[in-house]
C-alpha cells in the first residue's frame, strides 16, 4: 500500500510561488483536498487549513500545463 504525502498550504504556496490566499483559493473546491478548518460563524469568518496530497497538486499542474 503506498502512502499519500499531504503538503501544507505554505508549502504548495511556495512550489507555485504565489500567495497562500491563491492556493486556498484554488483548491479548496478540489476532490481529495482535506479541509480541517472551522466552519463560518456568525461573526466570525471561515478558518481554512488544508492539507493537499501531492497527487492533486500534480493533477492540477497537468491542467494548466495543457492550458
Amino acid at each position: 500500500m503506498q502512502e499519500i504525502e499531504y503538503l501544507t498550504v505554505a508549502q504548495v504556496a511556495a512550489i507555485l510561488k504565489c500567495s497562500t490566499d491563491t492556493v486556498i483559493r484554488r483548491f479548496s473546491n478540489q476532490p481529495g483536498v482535506i479541509d480541517l478548518g472551522s466552519a463560518e460563524k456568525q461573526h466570525k469568518r471561515q478558518y481554512r487549513v488544508l492539507r493537499i496530497p501531492r497527487y492533486v497538486l500534480n493533477r492540477f499542474l497537468d491542467q494548466k500545463m495543457v492550458a
